[in-house]
């Protein structure tokens, strides 16, 4: 039996006739644009997909993205909740260019507009400051607006077994909170709190001292919990890389990686993310490649050939 290394990559499935030349007039570099100025290190990794799986995935993340703008950027809530609905309703009727090339991505992949439907869901909790009495809540809040993702991702990337969805979310979540972790004073500027509230009190630390910029109590042992956490949730969403193709384990393993080399980056600084704003420059991205080139190696001689990970 082959080994999925050596198992051919399926080609996306071919939209019909009509369908595929309203996609060749999609504006699919609007949603590279957008990809490229916001999501560094989701776009580098998405140069190891073919072309067609690396537009599709693209454009998801710019569908996302403009959600995430319309409650970041507009002040009135009002105004933010009429236009949230008219970018759901873009999921049925697209007339914007990114909802139209979501759409194409979507009808191509098979993507569930369920998934689509509880990111947004999510995009409305941060409409306003809201704040997390326990890990469960704030878990929830992450499969809203992350792990969504890693479901509306998977079919592009080339998943080939349900069975691997629950690593998908896992991964979004996990990404989800390495960016709570990396954005601590940035949200705190705006008035925004995501950590668990129930963990700030055991670590002796004041919320409204966070929000301060000034934390109090065991601040850096807080940190250094959720960043273990978050390890966790890397370590365990990746069990399911096994069941996408393998462009897409190489492009879901450098992401990943290179995500959550921000967690190094947190502890590197000395756990002050209020002065300073963790990042993976690009250098120790490149430098990362040649590791993540041998776990891919490691990882097509130990995966099973039909791509299942139950």
């Amino acid at each position: 039996m082959r080994s999925l290394a050596d198992r051919t990559e399926r080609p996306a499935a071919r939209l019909p006739a009509r369908e595929q030349s309203a996609g060749d007039a999609v504006d699919w570099r609007a949603c590279a644009r957008i990809a490229h100025a916001h999501g560094r290190t989701f776009a580098f990794a998405s140069r190891f997909l073919p072309p067609e799986r690396r537009r599709a995935i693209l454009a998801a993340y710019a569908y996302c993205r403009v959600a995430d703008d319309i409650a970041d950027r507009t002040t009135d809530l009002e105004t933010a909740a009429r236009a949230l609905d008219d970018w759901e309703r873009q999921l049925d009727d697209p007339i914007h260019p990114v909802a139209v090339a979501f759409s194409a991505a979507r009808r191509q992949y098979g993507v569930s507009k369920g998934a689509a439907v509880d990111l947004l869901t999510g995009v409305r909790m941060d409409l306003a400051p809201r704040r997390f009495e326990t890990w469960d809540e704030l878990r929830r809040y992450c499969y809203h607006v992350a792990g969504t993702v890693g479901l509306m991702a998977a079919p592009m990337l080339g998943c080939a077994d349900d069975a691997a969805l629950p690593y998908a979310v896992e991964l979004g979540i996990a990404m989800q909170l390495t960016n709570i972790l990396r954005d601590v004073g940035e949200d705190a500027s705006r008035n925004r709190l995501y950590l668990p509230l129930d963990e700030l009190q055991a670590f002796g630390c004041d919320p409204e001292s966070i929000l301060d910029g000034k934390p109090n109590g065991h601040f850096a042992d807080l940190l250094a919990f959720e960043i273990a956490r978050a390890r966790r949730l890397y370590a365990g969403a990746w069990r399911g890389l096994p069941a996408l193709a393998p462009s897409g384990r190489l492009t879901t393993l450098a992401a990943s990686r290179l995500y959550a080399a921000i967690l190094d980056a947190i502890e590197e600084q000395r756990y002050d993310v209020f002065d300073r704003r963790a990042c993976v420059p690009l250098p120790r991205k490149l430098a990362a490649l040649p590791g993540i080139a041998v776990a891919f190696v490691d990882l097509a001689l130990q995966a099973p050939a039909d791509g299942n990970v139950s």
